[in-house]
């Protein structure tokens, strides 16, 4: 049950006289937002906002402080998410929450169970290489956790044209790309080039010196000549696949006026 959800139960609990209004008032206390100890104030209300809830950015905090974290997003929400976790951490963060999951190679931990796909729409993941699959699968594990279906479609950087060609079809016919790459950064002008839905970029920070830890491919889809393209920022697959989420949402809605 998503907090939008579970928010109407709870009203429609009162109404029908199941749930006494002062029963309701004490589970609405920390219904937009709570404070948690001194380090921290997490946004209960971000899921009706913005369609998927507070998602915690594990680097900069303490195992005890995302722990606590997660328990106060976990009371009031079935799913949550922390991102940029390591194993480290993990092993720390699993001994205080033992149903954690964790994903390694997107560097993700998530309380609650996996969604089934509840959105229309399909997501189409690209990457350019096998070293930009962290990025990827950061992107794609986001998208699915918003309820999208996700086709993975991985290593067809530019290098080897003919492999993204061979997916020429199968790329065509998603709903939204999202386009990952480092080194030059070439993949998402040459996708946009094919297709006629939204192509959003994603720079890694994978390539030699000269690519700048992410800096090159970030100029170059910047600059690119393909229209149709959105560039979120280096390493930013949880960025991608939000936007991806909102724009299929979006269509939804339009489509349901008509």
């Amino acid at each position: 049950m998503t907090q939008p959800e579970a928010l109407r139960a709870l009203l429609q609990a009162v109404a029908q006289g199941h749930t006494d209004p002062d029963t309701a008032l004490e589970q609405l206390r920390h219904f937009d937002f709570e404070a948690v100890a001194d380090f921290a104030c997490v946004d209960h209300h971000r899921s009706l906002r913005t369609g998927f809830p507070e998602v915690v950015w594990g680097p900069g905090k303490t195992v005890d402080q995302i722990a606590a974290i997660l328990e106060a997003l976990g009371a009031q929400s079935p799913l949550v998410m922390a991102t940029r976790i390591s194993p480290e951490v993990y092993e720390q963060l699993r001994l205080k929450l033992p149903k954690l999951q964790y994903f390694s190679l997107p560097r993700l931990c998530v309380l609650g169970p996996w969604p089934a796909p509840i959105h229309s729409g399909c997501i189409g993941l690209v990457s350019a290489g096998t070293a930009d699959l962290a990025v990827a699968e950061e992107a794609a594990h986001t998208a699915e956790l918003c309820g999208f279906r996700v086709q993975r479609f991985w290593d067809l950087g530019v290098a080897g044209l003919h492999r993204l060609l061979s997916h020429r079809q199968a790329i065509a016919a998603m709903d939204v790309l999202v386009v990952v790459a480092g080194m030059e950064g070439a993949l998402p002008s040459v996708v946009a080039g094919l297709v006629d839905c939204p192509v959003i970029a994603v720079p890694t920070s994978i390539g030699y010196g000269a690519n700048f830890q992410g800096l090159a491919p970030l100029l170059t889809m910047l600059n690119s000549c393909a229209p149709g393209i959105g560039v979120v920022n280096i390493d930013n697959g949880f960025g991608a696949a939000i936007l991806a989420g909102q724009i299929l949402r979006r269509a939804q809605k339009l489509a349901d006026r008509k």
